[in-house]
């Protein structure tokens, strides 16, 4: 109780810094400028009539994970409607395209007493799944307010987080004891979440793992497929600062034996900058999609500047390497890729999916390597044996697989809650 009240003082002491940090935010285009006042809990959508479950996920990975859950809850309850709430506008911008009828998007208001509280009375969910390990006090506390079920999902607490909350038991135990019930990603995620506080912290899989291969514009892929023709080619997708300058490199190393090598670069954050620049300081000729810039013979890169499309971008290549993993920030989804049968290849610093890849690594379901030299050699030996990188492909598409039965076991438990009718 001492920390929600400390920390809504230290809310009302900070509330100008909030409101210039939006503004300045929505200046630079990271907010959205139409739907602005929904961060501030108003000008918000009517709610629907009938049962309504909240799913909040911070950015575009949290709120893709939740996609199979949404499209189960929709079909097994069909009087039920879905709102997703998240914070950026990348993905709200990706939610638009893939939320089924009877779900829908809203900004998640900032963690401010009078838009919390707008927002949860506005809408008076029904039950609340949060996504992860994104947590806001006010938000959390206006929803126990009116005593609906607040079920945390995939919750994942990393090596950093643990030892930063173990220091602060203070802080996150009360939050934590908000919850109803906890899941964590992995069942060492359970157990840090139990350590911290959870009463009943449980693992029944990774929500990550249920995901259908991700869908894909047919006619774009044999359009793409076609002015690649049989040139050899990878993908570097979700990469992070610093990986394309690392990528371009491996290009330039093995363009010698390759002449005719293309690279796609599908960055996690394709607005950045700096990502062409990276390539073309290092004397590579890059298209851009959203140009409309066709892949050419004398084209070196093909900047994939797209949002949503990375099942169309993963089919385009046999090789991926998967980003977020070469720089130390924890690795992005390497499932997506594996689904499709592609050959992964990842950095060292893949540790947000540690059990994932230990996994992966011991059935020989996907490469890791510690440097661009490393990325280099491993792409080498599947370009010239890609009967190799194909048995990879398929041992990593049996791994993703298999582990899609966690939505059944994960709906078990939100039935037996009362959040499924």
């Amino acid at each position: 109780m001492v920390a929600f009240i400390l920390y809504r003082i230290f809310v009302v002491l900070a509330t100008p810094f909030i409101f210039v940090w939006l503004f300045i935010r929505k200046k630079k285009g990271k907010e959205d400028a139409v739907r602005f006042p929904e961060r501030f809990g108003r000008q918000l959508p009517d709610r629907p009539a009938g049962r309504l479950v909240w799913l909040h996920g911070a950015s575009v990975g949290e709120c893709l994970s939740m996609l199979p859950l949404i499209n189960r809850l929709l079909v097994e309850d069909a009087d039920l409607h879905v709102m997703v709430t998240s914070g950026t506008v990348t993905s709200a911008a990706l939610m638009a395209k893939r939320l089924p009828d009877r779900a829908f998007h809203v900004y998640v208001p900032v963690d401010m007493r009078g838009a919390a509280r707008r927002f949860v009375r506005h809408f008076r969910p029904d039950a609340v799944l949060w996504f992860e390990s994104e947590f806001w006090p006010t938000i959390l506390q206006e929803i126990r307010a009116i005593g609906v079920p607040l079920i945390l999902l995939n919750g994942r607490i990393s090596d950093r987080s643990f030892r930063r909350w173990q220091k602060a038991l203070w802080i996150i135990r009360p939050l934590l004891g908000l919850f109803t019930l906890v899941f964590g990603q992995t069942e060492e995620d359970a157990r840090r979440l139990r350590v911290l506080g959870a009463s009943e912290a449980v693992c029944v899989g990774n929500l990550k793992c249920a995901a259908p291969p991700a869908p894909f514009d047919a006619a774009e892929l044999a359009r793409l497929t076609e002015a690649i023709g049989n040139r050899p080619c990878w993908v570097g997708g979700s990469t992070h600062p610093g990986e394309e300058a690392m990528m371009a490199d491996v290009h330039r190393a093995l363009a010698a034996e390759f002449p005719d090598l293309l690279t796609i670069s599908a960055p996690r954050h394709p607005e950045r900058a700096d990502v062409v620049s990276a390539f073309e300081q290092r004397g590579l000729r890059v298209a851009r999609r959203t140009a409309g810039e066709a892949i050419t013979p004398d084209t070196n890169v093909y900047f994939a500047d797209t949002l949503g499309e990375m099942g169309l971008i993963y089919r385009l290549a046999p090789i991926v390497f998967v980003g977020g993993s070469l720089v130390p920030f924890g690795g992005q989804n390497m499932l997506e890729p594996m689904r499709l049968g592609r050959a992964v290849v990842i950095g060292p610093h893949a540790f947000n999916f540690r059990e994932i890849v230990a996994t992966a690594k011991a059935r020989e379901a996907l490469v890791e390597v510690s440097d661009v030299a490393g990325l280099t050699d491993v792409l080498r030996q599947w370009l010239l044996y890609p009967a190799e990188r194909a048995a990879i492909g398929e041992r990593a598409e049996a791994q993703a697989c298999a582990e899609m039965a966690v939505l059944d076991r994960v709906c078990a438990v939100l039935r037996q809650q009362g959040v499924i009718a």
